[in-house]
This record gives structure tokens, sequence and C-alpha cells, in this order.
């Protein structure tokens, strides 16, 4: 009877020291039974964080056969002579870029291609005219131009001659917002270069009658 009442007399203080530590502190959670499971150090995606990739084990690009939460399908031709010719027939997958899209494709271009190409297409960008990077493509000749849309994504993709890849740089969607400013920039100049004949042709066919 005796050793009942001293368990029964240490269960309880044993209670209202649980109770007594468990509630010290509405903030605080008390004791926590298994620490590294609380306090995980798991890298929650889409979340800001400071984890340092070499201190967890993560691979900061989609697992293959996925995609990231709002990109694009992605580009699957592979990267070689029968991609290349494989992408003419690949079609831009954007409607038509509103004012403001077409404003920020614009600001794409000028921070990732102008330093090359130009702002106005013509190879004539710093490190163009600076001899750093040789033989840049002029956007604005024909051969470009009449580029499909497909070929051009390849080639923003994967990288062709001096150019290398910009897909670390430029998301699918960012790449083909550049093409669709390119291409209209291109649209534009043709149409100046078909304006610019055309009143060049009135004014000799003008100077023929008259004489």
């Amino acid at each position: 009877m005796k050793k009942i009442k001293i368990l029964i007399a240490f269960s309880l203080i044993a209670t209202l020291v649980i109770m007594f530590e468990s509630c010290d502190s509405k903030r605080e959670p008390g004791k926590i039974y298994m620490p590294d499971m609380t306090y995980s150090r798991a890298y929650e995606a889409y979340a800001p964080n400071s984890l340092k990739a070499e201190n967890i084990n993560y691979i900061p690009y989609p697992v293959e056969g996925t995609i990231r939460r709002g990109d694009l399908f992605p580009f699957t031709l592979p990267k070689d002579s029968t991609g290349y010719a494989m992408s003419k027939d690949v079609k831009d997958p954007l409607p038509p870029l509103d004012s403001v899209q077409m404003g920020e494709a614009q600001r794409l271009f000028n921070i990732n291609c102008a330093i090359c190409h130009g702002p106005k297409l013509d190879a004539q960008g710093p490190l163009a005219t600076g001899g750093k990077v040789p033989a840049v493509a002029n956007l604005t000749l024909k051969q470009y131009v009449d580029m499909p849309v497909g070929t051009m994504f390849y080639s923003v993709t994967y990288g062709k001659n001096n150019m290398g890849s910009y897909a670390s740089q430029l998301t699918r969607e960012q790449r083909w917002m550049v093409i669709q400013y390119v291409k209209s920039q291109q649209l534009k100049g043709s149409e100046s270069t078909d304006s610019t004949k055309t009143t060049s042709g009135t004014v000799k066919d003008s100077l023929a009658v008259k004489k």
C-alpha cells in the first residue's frame, strides 16, 4: 500500500513538472522530441530561402519529363544537324504580343542581344564593332528576315556559330518574346525598304516621262 502511494505521488509530481514545463511560455513549443525533423533542412520549391546548394542535395532543374510551373512545353529537338533542319517547322506558341509585352521583349533584346547584333539588328553592337565577337549575324539581311521562327528559336536555345546558348539566361517564353520582337523589327525594315524602292521608282518614272 505504501509503495502504491509513493508511485501515485511520484506520478503526480512528474505530471505537474511536465505541465509547468510545457506551459512555461505560449510562444515556445516546449521540449522537442526529434529536433532534426522539426527543424528540417528540406528545400521548399518556389519558396524564398537562404539554403546553399552545397549544403543540401538539391538540383535546381525540373525532373526529367516534367516542366517548371508556368513554363512552356519543352523544346525537344536534338542539338544536331537533324534538329536544326527540323526546327523550321516549329511554330511560335505565343499569341501576338501587345504593346506592353513588346516593350518587355525589346528590353530583353537590348540586354541580351543588342550588345552583338546592335539595337537596329544590323550587327553594330559594341562587341561586334569592337572586334570582340567576330562574324556577328546582321539580322536585317534577307537570309535572316526569311529565317523561320523555329530555326531562330533553335539558334537562341542551343547556340549557333559564334553565339552561345541563351537557354539559361532567358526562359522559353522570353526567348519566343524576343523572336517576336526581332521579326517585328525585320518587318518594319522590309516595309521601309519597299517604300523607299517604290518612291525611288516613281521619281525615276516621272523623270523619264519629262524627258
